[in-house]
């Protein structure tokens, strides 16, 4: 299973979710690979890897020939590997437009990599590398965040998805919306929920990701939420998600 973790907007724990998601599917005995596809690079520093020491990266896949297992990493935690990103995929959107079939890369890359679940780490925009993320994944997980402009972008975002469907990747669907930084003491909070469960209905997963300073914390000791700390509100929310994706994943 291919998953795309995906929004344009910056900020709205996309990374954090892509990071503590894969560990817990990882606990429950899933082999998961991990495509850090931002060139931000902020889910390969998640893991606790240098990404200015990697000798190759997602950059050197897509556009140098190199295959998924010259590039993919072992983490430090089980049943994880990663292919890493780092500043060097910046540029990657600019060299990309003059290939034949741009829009494939990353599939081909894929290709072959056996994994019982894909997440693909999308930049915060609807470039290259995004269409690249969409036409390979088979779903789609959309963070949004809790806040007055939630829904802002997120038609454009879902307009992009449905052009994919059309002429690129036929079988690709949504998994799911999950809410993030969710803050239970303020009513804002809530009538963004109220709102999102209107406008997607099912799709909303009943997990909802709080604000939560150890899952803000565990990222600069290079650390999944469950290894930083397993009892936390964060920990035991993305614990519930990984077996909603599961459930919705046909398993």
């Amino acid at each position: 299973m291919v998953i795309a973790v995906l929004n344009q907007k910056g900020g709205v724990g996309k990374t954090t979710t892509v990071i503590n998601l894969a560990s817990y599917l990882a606990k429950s005995g899933k082999r998961v690979v991990v495509v850090d596809a931002d060139p931000q690079g902020n889910a390969t520093s998640g893991f606790g890897i240098d990404k200015m020491a990697m000798q190759f990266t997602l950059y050197d896949a897509l556009l140098k020939k190199k295959s998924a297992q010259d590039v993919l990493t072992l983490t430090n935690q089980k049943n994880i590997s990663l292919i890493p990103a780092n500043a060097n995929l910046a540029g990657a959107e600019v060299e990309m437009t003059n290939i034949h079939g741009r829009e494939n890369l990353l599939r081909e890359v894929l290709h072959g990599v056996l994994a019982d679940y894909i997440l693909i780490d999308c930049p915060p925009s609807l470039g290259l590398l995004t269409i690249n993320a969409l036409c390979a994944a088979q779903q789609v997980l959309i963070p949004i965040q809790t806040e007055y402009y939630a829904l802002e972008g997120i038609s454009q975002l879902l307009q992009i998805v449905q052009k994919i469907q059309a002429n690129a990747n036929p079988t690709l669907s949504i998994l799911g919306v999950v809410m993030t930084m969710y803050d239970q003491r303020t009513s804002l909070s809530k009538q963004v929920q109220e709102e999102l469960k209107k406008h997607f209905g099912d799709l909303l997963f009943k997990t909802v990701i709080p604000r939560n300073i150890r899952l803000a914390e565990a990222p600069s000791h290079g650390l999944p939420v469950s290894e930083y700390d397993k009892w936390s509100k964060g920990a035991r929310s993305y614990k519930l998600l990984a077996k909603e994706v599961i459930d919705r994943a046909g398993e």
